[in-house]
């Protein structure tokens, strides 16, 4: 399984009503087949999702219902979209959510699909196991390894930038079975990356909080940093003395 100039890969992003792959709806889907060296082809369509959608989520990807009216709807394009997809290592950026987002909807209208068994690489996984963009998301790795912007949020300028992140984030591996390898193993997080301690290091988040947000369904990378960083303060000081703020008077 080298990781060769002309092997084939799959990126992808969907756009959706929300952030709930059961109930949710894609409003928006691209792909595109690429190699280390290029896109090879691409393909993008809005998506009539048959219902509302939320003015939050019309804020992020400024897609608004009126844009989707005579568009297709996911039933229709979705078999040749799957059978595009298949045998191919997928990529994307929290690809996981796309992916579970695609498999409910080939659920719903029981197209058979096993998309949910196709190995993937997720780039925001691969960014914190790269370790030096102070931020994860697209843009900011965008930014910070000087990729030109694709304009808006939308699904294909995210599969642009993505790729060419992708690039960047895999340059330390010589073959995709070294990079599944490391994905397998939860990343150790270099800071708290939501909730009102965003953006501080893991022994400077209070202890109440990080025994909260133990108890949450977060991604195995923060309950992994966040149950390390318990320890550490268990068998360094004690739980009673570091959330003590007069311990060391």
């Amino acid at each position: 399984m080298g990781l060769k100039r002309k092997e084939l890969f799959v990126c992808l992003d969907c756009e959706s009503t929300g952030l709930d792959p059961d109930k949710d709806r894609i409003i928006e889907i691209a792909m595109a087949h690429f190699t280390l060296d290029g896109i090879v082809d691409r393909y993008e369509s809005l998506i009539d999702p048959e219902c509302e959608i939320p003015e939050i989520s019309q804020n992020i990807h400024k897609i608004s219902k009126d844009m989707l009216e005579g568009k297709p709807k996911i039933q229709e394009i979705l078999p040749p979209l799957l059978k595009a997809m298949h045998g191919r290592i997928l990529v994307g950026h929290g690809v996981g959510f796309d992916i579970a987002l695609i498999a409910a909807e080939a659920k719903r209208f029981q197209i058979p699909t096993q998309i949910d068994q196709q190995p993937y690489f997720d780039t925001l996984r691969l960014a914190r196991a790269y370790g030096e963009s102070p931020v994860n998301s697209l843009q900011q790795l965008r930014q910070h390894f000087n990729i030109a912007a694709e304009g808006a949020h939308r699904a294909m300028s995210d599969v642009i930038v993505n790729i060419e992140v992708f690039k960047q984030l895999i340059k330390p591996y010589q073959t995709t079975e070294e990079i599944f390898q490391l994905l397998k193993k939860p990343i150790r997080l270099r800071a708290m990356p939501l909730g009102k301690h965003k953006g501080r290091r893991f022994d400077e988040v209070p202890l109440d909080y990080l025994l909260w947000a133990e108890r949450k369904d977060f991604d195995q990378d923060l309950l992994y940093s966040i149950r390390l960083e318990l320890r550490n303060r268990k068998k360094g000081h004690g739980f009673e003395q570091s959330s003590s703020p007069f311990a060391n008077l």
